[in-house]
């Protein structure tokens, strides 16, 4: 790894930190420092010989998320859609900005950005292996939590959502994940309509 990327991964980090919620899952962690590692550590299993930029990507995928809470956009598909285009917005701009001070060449960063607005989905290797590592992490880390809130309709809605997202690829690995027999069952359920 350069030294480059070492500063970028530490400053995105650094960033994460300061996030004021704790990781459930993990005490001493916030929410976001957790999530990024989790992140990286799928992106390690899914594609080890991915490139620099897809792993700045994958760190950076929810940088400073906390600054826009979903609670500040009206609750309905018009407002979650907002929120999620003003994240990536927030995401890309603030990695480009430390990808900028480490010393990267605009081509790297718009790469990046790219990734992070998740531009050409389905026709961009690298953005298609983003959205399934982050399905994935969903998946086996949020997924339990998420279910508990919300009615099993609106989580069938959501797991077609996330499955059309993904490529046969993420699909497999998705399949594989040791989930608890209610969550596999949803799953089956939403597969199956």
């Amino acid at each position: 790894m350069s030294g480059s990327f070492e500063r970028a991964v530490a400053a995105i980090d650094a960033l994460n930190s300061q996030d004021p919620r704790p990781d459930p899952y993990e005490p001493g962690r916030t929410f976001e420092s957790a999530y990024s590692q989790r992140m990286t550590t799928w992106l390690d299993c899914f594609q080890p010989e991915a490139s620099d930029a897809l792993r700045l990507a994958v760190r950076a995928q929810h940088i400073i998320r906390w600054r826009l809470p979903r609670k500040d956009y009206p609750m309905d598909r018009a407002g979650y859609k907002r929120w999620r285009t003003d994240l990536a917005e927030l995401h890309a701009q603030t990695t480009a900005g430390i990808l900028r001070g480490c010393g990267y060449d605009d081509e790297t960063i718009a790469r990046v950005e790219s990734l992070l607005k998740k531009r050409n989905l389905k026709t961009d290797s690298e953005c298609q292996t983003l959205e399934d590592v982050s399905c994935l992490v969903f998946l086996e880390s949020y997924f339990a939590d998420f279910a508990a809130q919300h009615d099993e309709a609106k989580l069938i809605r959501i797991l077609q959502r996330t499955w059309a997202k993904m490529s046969e690829r993420g699909h497999q690995a998705a399949l594989a994940l040791p989930l608890p027999p209610e969550l596999s069952k949803l799953l089956q359920k939403a597969l199956a309509g």
